[in-house]
């Protein structure tokens, strides 16, 4: 009887190791696929918000360009230097698309190509490629802001963030005029 408590023991000890391995097995594996997965998600992260900033260059040096092509506000740059600029900044802007489309999600680059033709709209009115009234320039701006927010709320899921930037818990927002400048023309305000 001794023989068989000694081969009684010895299988507990080699089931316990073999336990003990293949959780321990399992907990490095799950440890390697979170890491994975928060590593992506950082730079998805990363790629979400570089194309936001990029996006918002180019509508502020667009405006630049727009107001004073249209005397609206004179700048310190000449038109030709505002034109580089943009022309610069919409090249940085396809970089950070190009990122959207390796990294993001089904909905989220469908957001940014939306997002994009919005974007190439304002710059192509500050440019002179297409001409439009200020009420025209106005709209595309509206267009643009809410082409963002739809890009804000498809990456915000594609990241598991819950909420969303527009809906019932957010009101909409328009865009922030200066008032209307006395005595000029009230298309100009």
């Amino acid at each position: 009887m001794a023989a068989a408590e000694q081969l009684v023991t010895i299988a507990a000890v080699l089931v316990g190791a073999l336990t003990t391995h293949l959780t321990n097995h399992a907990m490095e594996r799950h440890r390697k696929q979170h890491e994975l997965l928060t590593r992506w998600d950082e730079k998805k992260l990363n790629a979400y918000e570089g194309y936001i900033d990029k996006i918002r260059s180019c509508v502020f040096l667009a405006v630049q360009l727009y107001e004073h092509k249209e005397g609206i506000h004179t700048s310190n740059k000449g038109e030709h230097e505002l034109i580089a600029g943009l022309a610069d900044a919409g090249w940085q802007r396809g970089r950070a698309f190009e990122r959207i489309m390796l990294l993001g999600g089904d909905e989220v680059v469908e957001a940014a190509h939306q997002l994009n033709a919005a974007a190439i709209e304002i710059d192509w009115q500050a440019g002179g490629k297409v001409h439009g009234t200020l009420d025209e320039w106005r709209a595309r701006n509206r267009a643009i802001f809410a082409a963002i927010n739809e890009f804000h709320n498809a990456a915000r899921q594609d990241l598991g963030v819950q909420g969303k930037v527009t809906g019932e818990s957010h009101p909409e927002r328009d865009l922030l005029l200066p008032p209307p400048r006395g005595g000029s023309n009230s298309n100009q305000s």
